[in-house]
């Protein structure tokens, strides 16, 4: 069996966009506890102050640094900083995001580039960024995207979030037939229901990208909507639990990361729904030449690599 590039992360640096709060401080502490040095991104100062607190008062091995992760000149400097203080960087987990309510269909240009820019653009942005240094060190290296569920399955009048933790599989997957060959693993996060802050997303929505007319997905919660949203967050996973299942699917180089057995069922749905879309007529022999020539191992390969995992 092939070793994963990140097998060992003891003595390594995580690079972690979103650390503060949430799953992305749970990958942080989880990173931390394994012998990382960790450099996390954050917006709000609370949840800096409160995330050093739970990574040790002596913050050895922590860095915190201040990154809005859809400005590309910020997050040069970031990864420039984390650099000086840690050296190479060996993981990358693009995990900053906003749980933007907008349904797609009354979705604002704003919107889109709120949701869209945070959610998909801040993880581009970090791999665009991080990736070259990591191929120039050759020490062995490993790219995460937190998407979710909602990346799995559409539902939830979430459209525009909906949208942007799609793309992120098609973006990850592509990324793990590119360097397959390279000594850098990748890894897409698909967590259900975990602890966050992703209810106060609001909050932080710049100036710039505020509808001029206020629509429902964008008010303030009523408090039978905030009392609902603590009854599911009460109910949801540990972040610590996520962070750690995340870390330990990197160090396998596991392609999907899961959390939540619940949402088999439905993935399985969708599945059997698009199989049942495709023509029943066998193509012509010349047309199914030419397309498998364009067919990729990639999910066999992954599929026969944790079926075979299973059975030892």
């Amino acid at each position: 069996m092939e070793k994963a590039p990140l097998a060992e992360v003891k003595g390594r640096t995580a690079f972690i966009t979103g650390g503060s709060s949430g799953i992305g401080l749970g990958l942080a502490r989880a990173c931390s506890a394994a012998g990382m040095k960790v450099a996390f991104t954050w917006r709000r100062a609370d949840h800096r102050d409160e995330a050093l607190r739970l990574l040790g008062d002596s913050h050895a091995g922590v860095l915190a640094l201040e990154l809005e992760v859809s400005d590309r000149a910020a997050f040069a400097r970031a990864a420039d900083a984390a650099e000086d203080a840690f050296g190479a960087v060996h993981l990358f987990a693009g995990n900053a995001g906003v749980g933007i309510r907008a349904g797609a269909a009354e979705a604002t240009f704003k919107d889109w580039d709120w949701g869209l820019g945070v959610n998909l653009g801040g993880v581009i942005n970090g791999i665009v960024t991080l990736l070259p240094r990591m191929r120039a060190h050759g020490q062995g290296a490993h790219l995460l995207a937190t998407s979710s569920t909602s990346g799995l399955l559409a539902g939830g009048g979430i459209g525009v979030y909906v949208t942007a933790k799609f793309a992120l599989l098609g973006l990850m997957e592509s990324l793990r037939e590119e360097l397959a060959a390279e000594n850098v693993g990748v890894s897409v996060f698909c967590p259900g229901f975990v602890r966050s802050n992703l209810i106060e997303s609001e909050k932080m929505r710049p100036g710039s990208l505020v509808n001029e007319v206020e629509k429902p997905s964008t008010q303030a919660p009523s408090p039978q909507d905030e009392a609902m949203m603590r009854k599911f967050m009460a109910a949801a996973m540990d972040p610590l639990l996520a962070g750690e299942q995340a870390l330990a699917g990197i160090r396998r180089n596991d392609l999907h990361i899961f959390t939540h057995q619940e949402f088999a069922a439905p993935v399985r749905e969708r599945m059997e729904a698009l199989l049942a879309a495709f023509p029943s007529e066998e193509a012509p022999r010349a047309r199914a030449m030419v397309a498998r020539r364009f067919m990729s191992s990639l999910y066999a390969h992954e599929r026969d690599r944790l079926l075979a995992q299973r059975k030892r």
